[in-house]
C-alpha cells in the first residue's frame, strides 16, 4: 500500500526552493495552494520561487551566447530554456513561483499537464495569481505570477509592489491566531487576515523586542525593526525554555513554514524538529539552538 506523502513533508519542500526574496503575500499565496489542493487530493510542490539576477543569467545563458557583468554564461551544450534576461523575470523579485505535481508517495515529479494541473492552476488563479498557460505566445504551464500591476522597469527602479492578500482566501487560521495574540498581548493593531506580511513581521519583532525588555532589561526601542541593536540583544534559547520568547519563535517557525506543533511557549520536541528542519533548509548551522543567527535568519 502507499503511503501518501504528508502535507507538512510538501510544505516543507516549497519553503526551501522559494528561497529567502520571496514577496511575503505569494509566498502565502503560494503555501494555501499547495494545501488547498493536497486537501482534493493533488500533491504538489514548488520548484522554484526567488531567482537572483546571477541564477536568471544562467538560464537565459543556456543555448545561447551570453555575458552578464563582465562573466561568460554561455551554455552552448544545453538548450533554450528561458528568453527573460536578469531583471526580466518575475523571479527575480520574489513575485513568481513554478509548480509541478509529485506522485501520491511524494516521490516522482509528474510534468504531464492534464485536469490535475489545471486545476492547480485553477486554484492558484483563485488566489490571485496568474498563470504562464493562460499566455498567447509562450505557454508557460508551471509559471504562476503576482506582479502588482507592475512593469520589470518599475521593479528595477526599486518600486514596490502593492499585493493584498490573496482575493478568495479566508487566509491560514493559525497565523490569525498568531496575529490575534500579538494584538492582545503586545497592544499592536495589525489585522486578523491570516497572512505573513511586512506588518505581521514587524508586530512579532515588537513582541521580542517587549520580551527582551521585560525579562532582560535590554533597554530596547520597540520599534519593530531588525536593526543592530536588537540584533545584539537577542538571548539563545534551547529545548526545555518555557516563555513567552519561545512562543515567539515557534510563532516565527510557523510562518516560515516549519511547523511547530502547539504554540503554547514550551519549547519540546515539536518546536526543536520544526527548528532543525528550518535551519537545514536555511542552510545555517543546524545545532537546534535558537540564537542570533537562527534570528536573523527569521526576522532580517
Amino acid at each position: 500500500m502507499t503511503v501518501k506523502v504528508a502535507l507538512q513533508t510538501l510544505l516543507e519542500r516549497t519553503v526551501k526552493k522559494m528561497g529567502k526574496g520571496m514577496n511575503p503575500v505569494v509566498k502565502a499565496a503560494a503555501l494555501e495552494m499547495i494545501e488547498l489542493a493536497y486537501n482534493e487530493g493533488i500533491y504538489v510542490q514548488i520548484s522554484a520561487g526567488y531567482r537572483s539576477l546571477e541564477e536568471q543569467a544562467s538560464l537565459y545563458g543556456q543555448g545561447r551566447v551570453y555575458i552578464y557583468n563582465g562573466k561568460n554564461y554561455s551554455n552552448l551544450a544545453k538548450p533554450i530554456v528561458t528568453n527573460a534576461k536578469p531583471g526580466q523575470s518575475y523571479h527575480n523579485f520574489g513575485l513568481a513561483i513554478d509548480f509541478f505535481i509529485v506522485s501520491d508517495d511524494g516521490k516522482k515529479a509528474i510534468w504531464t499537464v492534464n485536469s490535475k494541473w489545471q486545476r492547480v492552476a485553477a486554484i492558484g488563479k483563485e488566489l490571485g495569481f496568474s498563470w504562464g498557460g493562460d499566455w498567447s505566445s509562450f505557454k508557460d504551464y508551471p509559471h504562476l505570477e503576482m506582479t502588482g500591476g507592475l512593469s520589470f522597469t518599475q521593479l528595477q527602479a526599486g518600486k514596490e509592489p502593492h499585493i493584498t492578500s490573496p482575493k478568495t482566501s479566508k487566509g491560514d487560521g493559525h497565523i490569525m491566531s498568531i496575529q490575534k495574540t500579538i494584538n492582545s498581548r503586545y497592544k499592536t493593531s495589525i489585522a486578523v487576515d491570516g497572512v505573513y506580511g511586512p506588518k505581521t513581521r514587524s508586530a512579532l519583532i515588537k513582541g521580542l523586542q517587549v520580551e527582551l525588555n521585560k525579562q532582560f532589561n535590554k533597554k530596547l526601542v520597540v520599534d519593530g525593526k531588525w536593526g543592530p541593536k536588537t540584533k545584539t540583544a537577542v538571548i539563545t534559547i534551547k529545548k526545555g525554555a518555557s516563555c513567552n520568547i519561545t512562543w515567539i519563535l515557534q510563532a516565527a517557525l510557523y510562518m516560515k513554514g516549519f511547523n511547530p506543533g502547539t504554540l503554547d511557549g514550551e519549547f519540546g520536541g515539536k518546536t526543536e524538529a520544526a527548528l532543525y528542519k528550518y535551519q537545514k533548509a536555511s542552510r545555517i548551522s543546524a545545532d537546534k539552538l535558537a540564537g542570533k543567527v537562527t534570528w536573523n535568519e527569521l526576522f532580517a
